[in-house]
């Protein structure tokens, strides 16, 4: 398994993320974004709703953030009192080693009994505004490093749950113990597992760093303001998602080829030498086939292996997949098998458009039915072990009666949208798909011709799709030739629409 990391610059910066070259995230960091996952704000409370149980806090968006009595955290008058000492500069020792922590609040408390109107609190942001909706937000502060999660009042150590070995999970409790500093609670990270003392302790000491930045600025702070940013979206990718499986970073902007090699040189010394500089003419995306993916990734309809496809529906509520065997000709012995394999085709699928389009809340998926128990569970075990690698919290359901199955993903961003259609060249304000987009829907319709056993077929199609297909070195023509060692005959129709085609036999007689 091979990872690479293709990283655009420009009004926004994209990040592009492969898995033996098949787009598996995608992500974009503008410039103007001032309300990212895990910002830290000194902010006002400008009301508390007893009903709700929560209140409202101005952190200098257009909407008021959402903060519920759950996300105080248990040390919260701690915390408020801290930041009333350090704002008026009585207390200029952040290191919370003699600070005397205040008793836990209630866990089925009052938000009014805890917070009032016009108190200064520091919070984080943990959900970005969506929609209509402002940020959600949480006064238990956490600041992320490569190996552990600094929290501050607090002195729980916990691990990973994703660490599978009891001995490892002992050994790096006993390692984060020896160096925990008092007042702080740390949580220990997947990729810490077979990690030095040494290396823990490299991460610790920058954590305590930037709690020590942004307690100083505290101090005659304006109201609202950020006082720790998280770090830019390609360090904070790298230091999530980074491993050893990762063969190539490239990058179109030398500023940030430095910036990702100086974060490399902390967190990976031996890989720094994987991040280049793309030269080519070629845009970067275009040169790794991402805006092919893109394009065909994000419409409607998503097509697959072997014919079958998926229809992606957003309402109000919830997302809704649909699995459809298309027009795959069936090489299976019977219904039930091939019904089990275009599922676990589509488990595939499914698992990698969420991560893609980062789409969350309540997820529908209706499966192709099947009657044999033993497959239904195949394939929730298939799509269990897919979405393993998926940093996003989650729970997956066994299949209904009904043959649905049912996920919650956590909605941290805006669900990646990306527009697929374009003005149609015919005239009109309608909207078509995209050239690509159809180029796929002729190949699954060509394929199942083949499968068929025909031996002599034309396409005839609308001139601008028979220019898509036949121009360029290697054309889409010639990959079909070495793919099904059959040379398809292009002619262009004027007389077509956009989006018509047409297959033809050797004797011109139509046969799609």
């Amino acid at each position: 398994m091979n990872k690479e990391l293709i990283i655009r610059s420009g009004s926004s910066t994209d990040f592009a993320l492969l898995k033996d070259g098949k787009l598996i995230e995608l992500h974009k960091e503008e410039e103007n974004s001032n309300f990212s996952v895990g910002d830290i704000f000194i902010a006002k409370i400008r009301k508390a709703v007893p009903g709700l149980n929560a209140a409202f806090v101005n952190v200098g968006y257009e909407k008021d953030a959402f903060l519920h009595y759950h996300d105080l955290g248990p040390q919260v008058a701690s915390l408020l009192k801290f930041i009333k000492r350090v704002s008026t500069g009585k207390l200029k020792d952040y290191s919370l080693k003699d600070y005397p922590f205040e008793k836990d609040i209630d866990k089925h408390g009052v938000i009014t009994d805890v917070l009032k109107s016009n108190q200064s609190l520091l919070v984080q942001i943990v959900k970005e505004p969506i929609s209509t909706k402002g940020p959600r937000i949480s006064s238990e502060l956490s600041i992320a490093g490569r190996y552990i999660v600094l929290v501050p009042f607090s002195n729980r150590v916990s691990i990973s749950q994703k660490i599978e070995s009891s001995e490892e999970k002992d050994r790096l409790k006993r390692l984060v113990k020896s160096i925990k500093p008092k007042g702080f609670g740390i949580i220990v990270r997947t990729v810490a597992e077979g990690k030095k003392v040494a290396e823990l302790d490299k991460d610790l000491q920058n954590l305590i760093g930037r709690w020590e930045a942004l307690c100083r600025k505290l101090y005659k702070a304006h109201h609202p303001s950020k006082v720790l940013g998280e770090m830019n979206r390609a360090s904070s990718i790298l230091r999530d998602v980074f491993n050893d499986s990762f063969t190539s970073i490239c990058v179109d902007d030398e500023v940030l080829v430095d910036q990702v090699k100086d974060y490399l040189q902390e967190i990976a010394p031996k890989k720094e030498s994987i991040v280049k500089l793309h030269k080519s003419n070629i845009p970067i995306f275009e040169k790794y086939g991402i805006e092919r993916q893109i394009k065909t990734s994000f419409g409607k309809t998503v097509s697959m292996n072997k014919g079958a496809y998926l229809v992606i529906e957003h309402t109000e509520a919830m997302h809704v997949i649909d699995v459809n065997s298309g027009n795959r000709s069936n090489k299976a012995k019977n219904q039930e098998d091939t019904a089990l394999e275009v599922n676990l085709i589509s488990a595939r699928e499914v698992a990698r458009q969420l991560r893609l389009r980062d789409m969350g809340g309540i997820i529908v998926i209706d499966f192709i039915d099947m009657n044999d128990a033993e497959n239904r569970r195949t394939l929730f075990n298939q799509l269990r072990e897919e979405m393993k690698d998926d940093r996003a919290k989650h729970k997956i359901l066994p299949p209904s009666k009904f043959g649905l199955i049912q996920i919650t993903r956590q909605r941290v961003r805006p669900e990646m949208n990306i527009k697929t259609r374009e003005i149609n060249p015919n005239g009109g304000n309608s909207e078509v798909e995209a050239p690509i987009v159809l180029i796929d829907k002729i190949k699954v319709d060509l394929e199942k011709l083949i499968s068929k056993g025909h031996k002599s077929i034309t396409l005839s199609a609308h001139p601008f799709i028979e220019a898509f297909l036949t121009k360029g070195f290697p054309s889409i023509r010639s990959q079909w030739f070495l793919d099904h060692k059959k040379w398809i005959k292009i002619k262009p129709r004027d007389a077509y629409t956009y989006l018509e085609y047409h297959f033809h036999d050797k004797d011109g007689t139509l046969i799609q």
